[in-house]
């Protein structure tokens, strides 16, 4: 059987200085990838921090400050990263944005192009100029982050679930356009995880609790819980699975689940 081992390979994580992508970036690291991590925040030491506890691990890496809603910003990304690691074998576009709360009634024009241009669009970017250094190279793996409510609908959740549903079919576009240069593109839909990210959802223990008894498996995922997925889907282990969407989320799209 093939390991999960993805030694010798080259990643780029948005997203990760904390949570999710800081949890997939510590995986594909242990796992003997180089890592590039790549973040909109870079003046709160956390992205510094991740840096230092690669290099310790033995491995290459590189923090990258970068707005993946803008295409420059991207483009100039994609040169540092090969810049300084020579090759890019995986994308994990982990960035994004939401706005607790909202309908979207309640959503105005300036939040709207904030999360679409943020969790959609940026994530196209990535995937494009990234995949044009991968068709170069005839090989590569591209894992996109999407949600439980990309594939139904969440209540306050507004732009954010139209974005992670746009991210469902641009991850089984390009699995069917860039299969003819060996690129896989697979997704995440996670459930409800325990980071910063949403901790409204479960800071609170009254929330945490209904939350929890809604999901089969009677408890929120950690990062870990994803990273371990990513990490599956990043290695050779998964060489014939593309276009997938991988449910992480304890059951809840489980026909007969009540939430």
């Amino acid at each position: 059987m093939k390991g999960m081992t993805v030694a010798n390979k080259v990643a780029v994580v948005t997203g990760a200085r904390r949570g999710i992508g800081r949890s997939i970036a510590l995986a594909l690291t242990e796992a003997g990838a180089d890592v590039a991590l790549c973040d909109i925040v870079s003046d709160d030491g956390k992205l510094d921090a991740l840096l230092k506890e690669i290099t310790r691990m033995g491995h290459k890496s590189v923090a990258i400050h970068v707005d993946i809603s803008q295409k420059a910003q991207v483009e100039s990304m994609v040169r540092q990263v090969v810049d300084a690691l020579g090759r890019i074998d995986i994308l994990v576009n982990c960035a994004g944005i939401w706005m607790p709360g909202q309908t979207l009634l309640e959503c105005d024009e300036e939040d709207w192009d904030k999360v679409i241009d943020t969790n959609l669009k940026g994530t196209f970017l990535c995937c494009k100029a990234v995949g044009q250094v991968m068709a170069g190279q005839k090989t590569g793996v591209i894992i996109n982050i999407s949600s439980q409510v990309g594939l139904n609908p969440g209540v306050g959740i507004g732009a954010y679930s139209i974005s992670k549903a746009g991210i469902i079919m641009l991850t089984r576009q390009l699995a069917l356009e860039l299969s003819r240069y060996n690129i896989r593109v697979n997704a995440i839909a996670p459930g409800v995880i325990m980071t910063d990210f949403n901790k409204s959802l479960w800071a609170d223990p009254e929330m945490a609790g209904r939350i929890a008894q809604a999901i089969p498996l009677g408890r929120m995922a950690s990062p870990e819980d994803v990273a371990e997925p990513a990490l599956f889907l990043a290695s050779e282990a998964s060489a014939y699975i593309t276009g997938a969407i991988i449910n992480v989320d304890g059951g809840w799209q489980v026909p007969g689940t009540t939430r």
